[in-house]
């Protein structure tokens, strides 16, 4: 608990006014006595969590987390933050890293982080526990590849109308830094690596009460008319259109040589599309004069439009991994909340840039150690002797 709770003291130093309501780097042993696996299903549902760097890295040292280790389990895991966090006075940033070891196209699994009020009952925590925000990636296939940036309001959870999208090279094994800046004007921006990802107006991409409502003592008149064409009642069908048949005996056939009337019957050519035809008539359609335009519905003041709360938060007070995990293997790290952007840039440079430095490269050496190797095409008796094809096709074929 000591470097824990010296980080505030340690922000103060760094940044001239920044609140670090909690930093986490799992950097030793000590982090169980600050975290505390929950146990809210049943024992053969729950899994594990184990402190480990993974399989590759390159600076192991800065690479320890915390890592989800079975499929197909719940994973819910929580920490006390060293004092609460606001959203209402200053921004609130929340940041950290993870790593899905075992990334590929069938992997499936969140990854996100969610911010609680007080009264949680850690070793019951849940997927039931009302939370304030919900933010991090959530990765399933080639169906769900997205941010998640859920925020709760009056007891509802909303989710933005439009994903945060994860580009294709945003997926793969490597350790990503997700960070969320939620501004007291009530504007947000998303970070992806240091590089925005989304940013705008919450009051505008979230299902928050909006300025204004449909006004519900109106409605479309009755006699409203919205139809813009009509047929044409001045219109008349053609004498002999019925007339006109849709197929006719096709003119250039010609009765086979070996037709026989006599046992074949009377031979008739085959018919095709009569190219007279001209399909069933319809009057031709013209401006309706009736036509009054679309009808819009009038609209009055929200009473329940209030922006000054969308995402205003006080008392938070615990910060949580609760997930389902259909593939094991993501490693979580560098856990930070605080009030500074210029601070989150600071703990990343000093954490998250040291585990990137160098990683993509451990992993293709692990890789290459680790898994087996594609053979020549001639090794597989595809090719010639100097492993190329051949020209011309087998005669034995």
């Amino acid at each position: 608990m000591k470097s824990s709770l010296a980080l505030p003291v340690l922000a103060l130093a760094v940044g001239a006014h920044a609140a670090v309501y909690f930093e986490e780097k799992f950097g030793d042993a000590s982090w169980e006595s600050r975290w505390v696996k929950s146990q809210w299903k049943d024992a053969a549902d729950m899994g594990t969590w184990t402190h480990t760097a993974g399989q590759w890295h390159a600076n192991e040292a800065e690479a320890l987390g915390i890592a989800t280790t079975d499929d197909l389990k719940f994973h819910a895991i929580s920490a006390k933050m060293d004092s609460a966090a606001n959203s209402v006075d200053a921004p609130l940033v929340v940041q950290f890293s993870v790593k899905h070891e075992k990334k590929d196209y069938s992997f499936c699994g969140g990854g996100y982080i969610k911010l609680l009020p007080g009264g949680l009952d850690q070793e019951k925590f849940g997927g039931d526990d009302e939370y304030a925000i919900m933010f991090g990636p959530d990765l399933c296939g080639y169906d769900v590849s997205r941010v998640h940036l859920i925020f709760n309001h009056n007891g509802e959870n909303l989710l933005k109308d439009e994903d945060i999208k994860l580009d294709y090279d945003d997926k793969d094994e490597l350790t990503h830094l997700y960070t969320l800046v939620l501004s007291p004007d009530g504007t947000y921006e998303v970070f992806f690596d240091q590089k925005s990802k989304a940013a705008g107006k919450l009051s505008e991409e979230w299902a928050f009460p909006s300025e204004t409502i449909k006004d519900p003592s109106e409605s479309k008149p009755g006699d409203w008319v919205d139809t813009k064409k009509i047929p044409d009642p001045a219109a008349v069908k053609p004498e002999g259109y019925d007339d006109i048949p849709a197929e006719i005996p096709d003119p250039e056939a010609e009765m086979p040589d070996d037709w026989d009337p006599e046992d074949d019957g009377e031979w008739e050519p085959p018919l095709i599309d009569n190219p007279e035809y001209k399909g069933e008539w319809n009057p031709p359609m013209i401006d309706n004069p009736e036509y009054k335009g679309e009808w819009v519905h009038p609209t009055i003041p929200n009473p329940d439009f209030a922006p000054e709360t969308y995402a205003k938060y006080t008392g938070l007070e615990y910060v949580g991994f609760e997930l389902w995990t259909v593939n094991a293997g993501s490693i979580f790290d560098n856990v930070l909340v605080t009030d500074d952007k210029a601070y989150a840039d600071k703990a990343a440079a000093s954490t998250w840039a040291k585990i990137s430095e160098g990683e993509k490269e451990a992993l293709e050496a692990w890789k290459k150690e680790n898994e087996p190797e594609v053979p020549p095409m001639d090794d597989l008796g595809l090719g010639d002797e100097d492993g190329a094809f051949d020209e011309e096709p087998h005669d034995e074929l």
